[in-house]
């Protein structure tokens, strides 16, 4: 399924927060990637549950039975909409808690 970039997202230099750009690319890949590990977790629902299926980790598939392998995309889906929460949480801080986080005084 779609997997997370390990790499950070470039950053402003004058905040820790990315910029309005990136930050929308952020929440479509964010997006794109919730979307993706539903329609897997449907796909998977739809096999019978006597079934095994293979799932990639790393570079390599694994052989699991379906109930795991729903587990494990249902994980995914979780954390990838967490980050989604907080990546919209970020926006609509208060501004004396931006102005603790980037030292902004003005």
């Amino acid at each position: 399924m779609a997997a997370a970039s390990s790499s950070s997202p470039p950053f402003s230099a004058s905040t820790s927060r990315p910029t309005p750009l990136i930050e929308e690319e952020l929440k479509l890949d964010l997006l794109k990637e919730v979307r993706g590990h539903e329609v897997a977790i449907s796909e998977l629902n739809s096999i019978s549950s006597s079934r095994a299926v293979y799932q990639k980790s790393g570079n390599i598939f694994f052989r699991k039975s379906v109930k795991s392998a729903i587990s494990v995309e249902q994980k995914q889906l979780d954390m990838a909409k967490a980050q989604l929460e907080k990546l919209n949480a970020a926006k609509f801080l208060p501004f004396d808690v931006l102005q603790e986080q980037t030292g902004y005084d003005g």
